[in-house]
């Protein structure tokens, strides 16, 4: 159907929701091509896209689709059991996360739903602890306020993964009117109340290695999002003195009291940073409005230094290692888990403990896929992703911000005992291992325009591998072929296909290009090694400096 046919149907329903048809009325015909061209898909974070009318937006009628999809899949299975759901702060995600529970209950299935909004991590632990068949989270994760999302999990807790998404995709194109979706509120929906935190925090709680007496002052912020439910709690628990950043304390779908809900921006930093001066404390915890990513903040010679999710990812990894090697607890088959885009300073400190890592496709549903492969023949020591997600214990198979929070404080307190700060610590790893320095670019697209460029970029870089001053392109990775080239050989690579390029260089360097799964971007990330960061950085800023020219020269 085209999409002016579609758009025609859409217009033509009597019971549409009248907020909706307004929508769809003020259109012009750019806007009606962009919302009704094709319809939203699955990415590497599940269903995510603007609010608003149309095939291409998240509404109640992509919501009951996407829901009725997971259904008929869940059916075919003949899996029994429940699928639990949670959402976050975001505009309808309490209506949607109600809208997928009546359409699961039409068709037989229970839901066990939370009663108010919790953490993505939660829901991964409620999948699990329930013995479900599967899981839904309304959340947009970090992005702006004008999307929303649903993300999908598994039995085992974590997000579908590749084959048994097509097979979700599959039932969802079958269906051809949304609006003719049944939706039933009966007593298969079920209410997961308050007492269900102390469950998943006492599990939370054991991931503590060696806590000492608290000395260390915390700036905490959800962003307005699901964090603030349960983290300053958890940590006032244990002693900790935690300030919850008030004004970001509560829940806001607008975010209207930060700059941006994303902890791996700036921006998010700037009123937290102020109050921190005031109370002079020693560490800023910001979670991001569903509390799977953590960012943080650290005060160090004057002034808060804001670290990336590599550096904590390092910080928690060097720690827990180090702890668990002086109380004899280290196993000989532990695995750390890592992605592809995700710093090798992680490969580097579990080596030098005799621990193998495995690196997985950007996604943490790909972590969580391979924790359950190896549960068997393997202990999981840790997971992470370069964009402020970790995971340390696997009663959970997504990231999660809340454990982050717990075992950060336990080391920024460690650091204060012994008169260091996080940011000192991170320097003893870098004099230990080398000074590695990663950058994120984001290039942002929008549009069906945007999306074409993307794809030409891609092939641009698929053929013309970028060329780094001073440094020998050693081998490089085409991961939608699925194939490494080195020294001219050709060898298969032993993870899915994705539309994804890695270039490796010289002196532990890498250029990787991937679009965005959820969002309308191509991603590039850099990492290098250098005498000090500094140098490290200077170099990879020269090295944006001429991609983007390249880059603009197209």
């Amino acid at each position: 159907m085209s999409y002016e046919k579609k758009y025609q149907f859409w217009l033509n329903q009597k019971d549409l929701d009248p907020t909706l048809l307004k929508e769809l009325i003020e259109l012009n015909e750019e806007q009606i091509q962009e919302v009704f061209h094709s319809d939203l898909s699955f990415g590497t974070g599940g269903l995510r896209g603007l609010m608003g009318a149309g095939t291409n937006r998240v509404n109640v009628y992509t919501i009951r689709k996407a829901s009725k999809g997971f259904a008929k899949y869940l059916n075919q299975q003949k899996l029994k059991g429940g699928v639990a759901i949670s959402y976050d702060n975001r505009h309808y995600s309490k209506a949607f996360a109600k809208e997928a529970a009546m359409v699961l209950a039409s068709e037989g299935i229970p839901s066990y739903v939370f009663h108010e909004m919790r953490p993505t991590p939660m829901l991964s632990f409620a999948v699990r602890h329930f013995n479900c068949i599967g899981g839904i989270m309304i959340t947009a994760s970090h992005n702006p306020k004008e999307y929303n999302g649903y993300k999908v999990y598994d039995p085992t807790g974590a997000q579908v993964n590749l084959e048994t998404a097509e097979k979700i995709i599959h039932e969802i194109n079958l269906i051809e009117n949304p609006f003719e979706i049944d939706v039933v509120d009966n007593a298969l929906i079920h209410t997961i109340d308050a007492s269900f935190d102390h469950i998943y925090l006492k599990e939370v709680e054991k991931i503590a290695l060696t806590p000492k007496e608290p000395k260390v002052k915390i700036v905490y912020s959800p962003l307005h999002g699901t964090g603030g439910t349960v983290i300053p709690n958890l940590l006032k628990k244990h002693g900790y003195d935690v300030h919850p950043f008030l004004p970001q304390m509560m829940p806001d779908p607008n975010f209207s009291q930060t700059k941006s809900s994303n902890p791996e921006e700036e921006a998010a930093y700037i009123e937290t940073i102020k109050y921190a001066k005031e109370i002079q404390a020693d560490l800023i915890m910001i979670t991001d409005p569903d509390a799977d990513r953590l960012g943080i903040a650290v005060y160090h010679e004057g002034d808060y230094v804001l670290l990336n999710g590599n550096q904590t990812a390092a910080l928690e990894l060097y720690y827990i290692l180090s702890e668990r090697r002086k109380k004899n607890n280290l196993p000989s088959n532990g695995i750390v888990y890592k992605t592809i885009v995700t710093t090798d300073l992680i490969d580097e400190i579990a080596q030098s403990f005799g621990v193998k890592t495995v690196s997985t496709l950007t996604g943490f549903k790909f972590i969580g896929e391979k924790a359950e492969q190896n549960k068997n023949t393997s202990t999981y020591l840790f997971g992470c992703e370069e964009s402020y997600g970790s995971l340390i214990s696997d009663v959970v198979r997504d990231k999660d911000a809340v454990q982050a929070c717990f075992l950060l404080a336990e080391i920024a307190n460690y650091t204060k005992h012994i008169q260091m700060t996080l940011v000192d610590y991170l320097d003893h790893i870098y004099q230990a291992y080398g000074y590695y320095y990663e950058y994120t670019k984001s290039i942002t697209l929008p549009g069906l325009s945007g999306l074409e460029r993307i794809h030409k970029l891609m092939e641009h870089f698929r053929k013309n591998p970028p060329m780094v001053y001073g440094k020998e392109l050693v081998s490089y990775d085409d991961f939608e072929k699925g194939i490494k080239i080195k020294d001219g050989s050709v060898s298969k690579l032993d993870l899915p296909t994705s539309n994804v390029l890695k270039y490796h260089y010289q002196d532990h360097t890498w250029v990787v290009f991937r679009p965005s799964g959820t969002e309308p971007k191509i991603k590039i990330y850099f990492q290098t090694v250098g005498q000090t960061i500094n140098d490290a950085k200077i170099f990879v800023d020269g090295l944006l400096s001429q991609l983007m020219k390249e880059i603009n020269a197209l």
